[in-house]
């Protein structure tokens, strides 16, 4: 079967493999359709792994495609039906697996696309219980932005932020995958919208999405528009994935009582910050890496209710290094996928 594999910093081909086993008892077999690209795939691209992996490397680590064949013991699925994978190998075995919290797993085998081979092939074989049905009327572009970006903000908001109805939220980089899902999910439960973007185009498609109050950061420094805005009260929660070039910024937008949640760094790995005003303004700072199996679930309900990814661009498989390219440029306003 074809897949796209990585075989050195920023040299991906498209090659023939091994096709996918058939799958054994408790595994399906997937026909992949559509993988959304992400910055960690960029990281990979750029060599950037954080442990040791094997290469040649298939890449992809967000994926939706359709039942190929079940495996003995398996119910509840059956060929033909789409469905959205989980993006990392994790044990099934510890307790966090056995809740259903996979990011917690205590064996993790790897990241997909990443650690270990990802999606972007033809078919692949996996345990049942990291693939989700996807419901009626969302289809394999739109599912393949659960298991990764909608996930992850689904976590990130409502699991570690708790944001409710009718808080205050800043959402950095509101043109990113993450950042305009994230913009959709708080306008749909009420709040008030603050968010950065880096050009005036993107902050006027941020505002068309909802958002109430756009800040360019390359004219504006955000903090102070942020603080300006709320009659220097701040915001409830800070939506944070930047890193330390919003870090401490992003302290200062914070009201009292105030909550951050990060998933990201792409600005960099460390930062400092000053512990009096962490503990004086009693903030509330959660680190929040991927989802629990029940958030991409989550995710395609409100996929289905009309909460859908914005699309940026789609590419054919063969062409995923340009995606990547311009992911990496930045230029990009919400997802980009390749199909298959």
């Amino acid at each position: 079967m074809q897949a796209l594999q990585l075989f050195g910093d920023r040299d991906l081909r498209l090659t023939e493999v091994e096709a996918a086993p058939p799958p054994g008892p408790g595994e399906v077999r997937v026909r992949v359709r559509a993988v959304g690209l992400n910055f960690i795939d960029v990281w990979g691209f750029r060599g950037m792994a954080f442990a040791k992996r094997k290469l040649p490397l298939t890449v992809g680590a967000e994926a939706a495609g359709e039942i190929a064949e079940v495996g003995e013991g398996v119910e509840g699925f059956a060929a033909g039906e789409p469905v959205a994978m989980y993006g990392a190998q994790t044990c099934g075995r510890c307790r966090a697996c056995r809740e259903g919290r996979d990011n917690l797993c205590e064996e993790v085998g790897g990241v997909m696309g990443f650690h270990i081979d990802g999606f972007a092939r033809e078919f692949v074989t996996m345990p049942a219980r990291l693939v989700v049905k996807v419901p009626a009327g969302v289809s394999h572009v739109e599912a393949a932005c659960a298991p990764v970006a909608f996930g992850t903000v689904q976590h990130m908001l409502f699991d570690n932020a708790r944001l409710e109805p009718g808080e205050s939220i800043l959402v950095h980089a509101g043109g990113s995958g993450i950042g305009t899902a994230a913009i959709k999910m708080a306008k749909a439960i009420g709040c008030t919208v603050f968010t950065t973007v880096g050009d005036d185009e993107k902050g006027a498609k941020a505002a068309a999405l909802g958002a109430d109050h756009v800040v360019n950061y390359r004219t504006e420094r955000f903090e102070g528009e942020v603080r300006r805005l709320t009659k220097r009260k701040g915001v409830d929660v800070v939506f944070e994935h930047v890193g330390p070039d919003t870090w401490n910024g992003s302290l200062l937008c914070l009201k009292r009582g105030g909550r951050l949640v990060t998933c990201g760094s792409t600005s960099g790995v460390s930062t400092t910050m000053n512990l009096m005003q962490l503990f004086q303004q009693q903030y509330r700072i959660t680190g929040s890496f991927g989802c629990a199996i029940r958030n991409i679930r989550e995710s395609l309900a409100k996929m289905a209710d009309g909460i859908t990814p914005v699309i940026d661009t789609v590419y054919p498989l063969a062409d995923f290094g340009q995606g990547l390219e311009r992911l990496e440029s930045r230029k990009v306003f919400g997802k980009i996928l390749v199909t298959l």
